[in-house]
């Protein structure tokens, strides 16, 4: 999962790249690349790190130009310590193209071996990116043979590119000495929108908080299959580009992976979560008396709207039981089970006046590995719980995501092949209370009746591109992020939180 973001102005937009990132980083902090275009040149700074790490003061000014387009990193194909996998990429011909791209393809060794074969372009990394690059390249270069590039010419490329590509993307580009192309997959799976500032400046983004964030109005979601293209005056051309598109946003976004004050394809994400509490406080009943709960505690931070009316409605008392230390980063895995546990205790600290002699419900978002939630159960024992309850406003995690989120393969799922008991035995709970796969998707769905429905393969095991089976899980897997090291176990996805 990335942030992507692309501007068309009247002023140098390097200053508004950077906020924008800023704005996107809990969509990823491994690494940050800006371009900016001036005249038909391009400038470039991209690095591993976070967004204040990578750009220092001397970066910023070697970005001029009024167009430009940046990414902040999760990777979810490739080597994730590649500096060359960072983006953005940039082709040199037809006219010089760079592009940002939030998603996974899921037919990338495919292309691959296609560009080399019958298209004759030369990928340089293992990035899925790099082939959507390269096949909207050589789309374009057909397209526009012989003829000036016109909007015309740039969607029958994108019509072109549709027709190749499987899997998730919201893609941002810039054509030099052309303009910005942006475009999202058939079934929207990754959310991609547009404003617009009092100067005339367009904004394209992965949420709309890094619109609002930075002084532009929201005007509308870019649609599954649409493509937009702003010309260098800031003109918008757009055109529905692929055929059956209908709208299926991913959604773990709402679940977990956006900001709490973002709206995605007309959902308030703060909404969506208000409604999994009210949801998830009928499972909970079903399963423990509320006289026997004599505290709902979140464990931070994106669970905490659903807590809250868990709360509300069951009528028990809401408390902070946890304090998470914001400046302890990713931890790396050292040699003992020991020391991971330690680093959980690192990052979260608990207020034990509000455990000591209570029966205690804790409140997460989703449950994913499981290793997390069991140390925190843990946690919250030590302080003097009588009894710990969990509940997960979220379904069991029990398939691998494809479109562009880092899930662990199956054998790591907590949920896979276990009963919701079985899974209570390992994470040490007294009692374990999931949402309803069902009840989350009409919770959600209700604020948006438009949407045809949901990309929710991580808890029902259905792809909605239709090409996913068990022979593509294994070939992806294979082509999940290297890395030196292995990351700590989490509960959830090695990801900064939404609501930081």
């Amino acid at each position: 999962m990335c942030g992507i973001v692309g501007v068309v102005s009247n002023a140098p937009v390097n200053q508004l790249l950077y906020d924008a990132l800023l704005l996107l980083q809990h969509r990823g902090q491994d690494a940050a690349g800006i371009v900016t275009l001036q005249e038909r040149k391009f400038f470039m700074h991209k690095a591993k790190g976070m967004v204040r790490d990578v750009f220092r003061t001397r970066n910023m000014r070697a970005l001029p130009g009024t167009v430009g387009l940046g990414q902040v990193r999760y990777p979810t194909a490739g080597n994730a310590y590649s500096e060359e996998e960072a983006q953005p990429f940039y082709v040199n011909a037809p006219f010089g193209i760079v592009l940002v791209h939030n998603g996974n393809l899921t037919n990338a060794h495919a292309l691959r071996a296609e560009l080399f074969s019958t298209d004759h372009r030369h990928t340089n990394t293992e990035s899925d990116s790099e082939v959507l690059l390269n096949v909207l390249a050589h789309e374009i270069e057909r397209s526009s043979r012989g003829v000036p590039l016109h909007p015309a010419e740039v969607f029958a490329a994108v019509k072109n590119v549709y027709t190749r590509l499987r899997g998730s993307y919201a893609v941002v580009s810039l054509i030099a000495g052309h303009g910005l192309l942006a475009f999202r997959d058939p079934y929207g799976i990754r959310p991609l929108c547009m404003g617009r500032s009092a100067d005339g400046t367009v904004m394209v983004a992965s949420e709309s908080v890094a619109l609002e964030g930075s002084g532009h109005v929201f005007e509308r979601n870019i649609e599954p299959g649409e493509a937009v293209f702003i010309d260098l005056e800031g003109n918008v051309h757009s055109m529905q580009c692929a055929e059956g598109a209908s709208l299926n946003p991913c959604i773990f976004e709402f679940v977990y992976l956006a900001r709490p004050d973002s709206v995605l394809d007309g959902i308030s994400v703060y909404q969506a979560r208000l409604n999994l509490g009210e949801t998830l406080a009928k499972r909970v009943v079903s399963t423990v008396p509320p006289n026997q709960i004599d505290v709902i505690i979140p464990i931070p931070e994106s669970s905490r709207p659903s807590a809250t009316q868990l709360a509300h409605l069951l009528g028990i008392p809401y408390r902070e039981g946890f304090v998470k230390n914001r400046y302890v980063g990713r931890t790396f895995i050292m040699p003992g089970q020991g020391v991971r546990k330690k680093s959980v205790r690192q990052k979260l600290n608990v207020i034990g006046s509000e455990f000591k002699g209570r029966n205690v419900l804790l409140v997460d978002d989703s449950i994913v590995r499981g290793t997390t939630s069991r140390e925190i159960v843990q946690m919250a024992r030590d302080a003097g719980a009588r009894k710990v309850y969990l509940a997960s406003a979220a379904p069991p995690v029990r398939y691998p995501n494809v479109y562009g989120i880092d899930m662990p393969t199956k054998d790591e799922l907590v949920a896979h092949d276990r009963t919701v008991e079985e899974i209570r035995e390992l994470i040490g709970c007294d009692a374990l209370i999931y949402q309803d796969v069902d009840a989350m998707k009409r919770a959600i769905g209700s604020l948006n009746p438009k949407l045809a429905g949901f990309d929710a393969s991580c808890f029902d095991g259905v792809y909605v591109t239709g090409d996913i089976d068990t022979d593509a899980i294994s070939r992806m897997n294979g082509n999940r992020p290297r890395v030196e090291e292995t990351e700590e176990d989490s509960s959830r996805l090695a990801l900064p939180n939404p609501s930081e």
